[in-house]
């Protein structure tokens, strides 16, 4: 709606993580590094934790497009799955074939075997899962007994966990104390700092089209950041809403009052005033401009 008014290609600030908006932030970028000599190591579990919108499935997604030839990668976007749904799902990332009347014993056995081809033809396999914190307990268990799968000199399996804090509070656990023994290598995703979310900002409105990327002054931008608490899901949000506001007051640079009425209308951002100019109110202004742009042209609503 407000992309030719600001001059831009694309949305900037939408909350899919596309890969083609990634910046070299601190936190994303020691994420990544973590994991590329981890998975150099060849042995077990390497974990990413962080908050909600601290940008594991934009480092998932960077990773595995970013893989080794030599890499085999079978990802899991959801792995709420059962011991025995998440061998079938092994199963089919590695594509194998198999008859519908195999028993988790025979499954378990043609899963080593594929392994062991992909290994002898030099690929190392890693198994990436998203959102690990809603496995259940009993695939936690299972999973570690897959990491038991090896040849006389290294591990045919790697695991690469992105999950939320959950996770870890769950790991301390004495029963799964095993498995927690298993994670060789491990990073938790912090949020922005200030000037981190400025770069953030200037960054992906570049990357979308704007030709400075300054619609957000050092000042507005540090307002924003703290409100998001420095998470760039949260950012986006909030950068998304406060163009909004100024496209129906037809600015075409960012107040603070633009993104005062961001916060107000984001029920999880920090809210440290009170805004008397709801967003609901430059939503029916936008509309109301758009109904009579139509009506001047001659168009039919």
């Amino acid at each position: 709606m407000y992309l030719q008014h600001f001059g831009l290609a694309e949305t900037p600030f939408s909350l899919t993580p596309n890969t083609g908006f990634f910046f070299g932030l601190a936190p994303h970028v020691e994420a990544l590094q973590v994991l590329q000599t981890a998975l150099q190591t060849g042995e077990g579990f390497i974990k990413v934790t962080g908050e909600v919108g601290t940008g594991k499935t934009l480092i998932c997604r960077k990773l595995i497009n970013e893989l080794p030839k030599r890499f085999h990668c079978a990802y899991l976007p959801n792995p709420y799955l059962t011991p025995d749904e998440l061998r079938w799902a092994v199963a089919a990332e590695l594509g194998l074939k198999y008859s519908a009347n195999i028993d988790q014993q025979q499954l378990t056995s043609l899963i080593q075997q594929q392994l062991m081809a992909l290994s002898a033809h030099g690929h190392s396999i890693v198994l990436v899962l998203d959102e690990a914190q809603a496995l259940p307990d009993e695939s936690l268990e299972a999973l570690r007994l897959f990491t038991n799968l090896e040849t006389e000199s290294r591990k045919l399996l790697q695991v690469v966990l992105f999950a939320q804090p959950e996770l870890d509070e769950r790991l301390s656990l004495k029963k799964f104390r095993q498995l927690r023994q298993r994670i060789t290598f491990s990073y938790q995703l912090r949020p922005l700092t200030d000037d981190e979310a400025q770069a953030y900002l200037h960054h992906r409105l570049r990357v979308a089209g704007h030709q400075s990327g300054e619609l957000f002054s050092a000042r507005n931008s540090r307002y924003l950041a703290k409100s998001a608490r420095g998470i760039p899901r949260l950012i986006n949000i909030l950068a998304h809403k406060a163009l909004l506001v100024a496209f129906g007051e037809g600015a075409i640079n960012i107040d603070r009052k633009h993104i005062k009425a961001a916060v107000i209308d984001t029920e999880d951002a920090e809210h440290s005033a009170k805004v008397f100019w709801p967003l609901i109110v430059v939503i029916t202004v936008i509309i109301s401009a758009i109904l009579a742009s139509q009506f001047w042209r001659g168009g039919t609503i």
